[in-house]
């Protein structure tokens, strides 16, 4: 397994099956990770018999229930390291991260420790439909972590992101228990505080295709408060050595 692709799945069966043919035919060695929490639309179940057509380039992990965004990672990450992934990407099931994008953030991680697909750098943008209030909100929420982290990240809310064995191994994320995006906060920030180079690629982030967003005030809510507690939690953290 070179690049483990990892994809959390609820409620996704509309999107799975163009996603997985949109992976398989770019052209590096893509290994789909697919981590369903028992959608009731059936998408594990489907995940399963797409994997029966590719079992050389697809693994389906069944979760009893839905469990949240930030366990998902963890499971797929743990999941393809202890297979010998040599670098690990995460993305949505619904096409908001492109997913010929992937071969872009594959060729920027030859000069990085991390690759972060980003919305918010020159090149990239978020769906031009989306309303004002949303677009605030997004670009608010990014302000806040960044300004109480004091990372120098500008998406650090994204969750488009392709990660080096080396720097997985060396990030006690299996440490942490945030859901929603503010596990992708958390992520950007102990990379950023281990020392590893992040380096931001632009892109689009497209509305979803089907379904209704994941995202709910729960989700928002946590985020404001626990981007505090990550903050405290990991400020005795120092850089590792380099994976580069």
């Amino acid at each position: 397994m070179n690049y483990a692709v990892v994809i959390p799945t609820y409620n996704e069966a509309h999107n799975l099956p163009p996603l997985v043919d949109a992976i398989r035919n770019l052209p590096h060695d893509f290994h789909l990770l697919i981590v369903d929490d028992n959608s009731p639309d059936g998408s594990g179940e489907l995940a399963a018999e797409l994997a029966k057509n590719h079992p050389n380039r697809m693994t389906v992990l069944h979760r009893p229930a839905k469990l949240g965004l930030g366990s998902a990672y963890r499971l797929g990450f743990t999941h393809a390291l202890e297979r010998g992934a040599r670098a690990i990407a995460q993305m949505d099931a619904d096409f908001s991260h492109p997913p010929e994008k992937l071969s872009e953030l594959v060729d920027a991680l030859q000069s990085c420790d991390v690759a972060m697909g980003s919305r918010y750098i020159p090149g990239g943008a978020v769906d031009r439909h989306w309303p004002l209030w949303r677009k605030g909100l997004s670009a608010f929420g990014n302000w806040y972590a960044r300004t109480i982290l004091d990372i120098p990240v500008r998406d650090v809310t994204g969750g488009f992101r392709l990660w080096r064995r080396e720097t997985l191994l060396a990030m006690p994320f299996q440490q942490g228990n945030s859901q929603g995006y503010v596990f992708q906060v958390e992520m950007a920030y102990l990379a950023h505080r281990l020392g590893f180079t992040i380096r931001e690629i632009p892109f689009y982030f497209a509305d979803r295709h089907h379904g209704r967003s994941k995202m709910s005030l729960r989700i928002q809510l946590e985020a404001a408060y626990k981007v505090w507690l990550i903050r405290f939690a990991y400020a005795s953290l120092r850089p590792a050595r380099k994976a580069l």
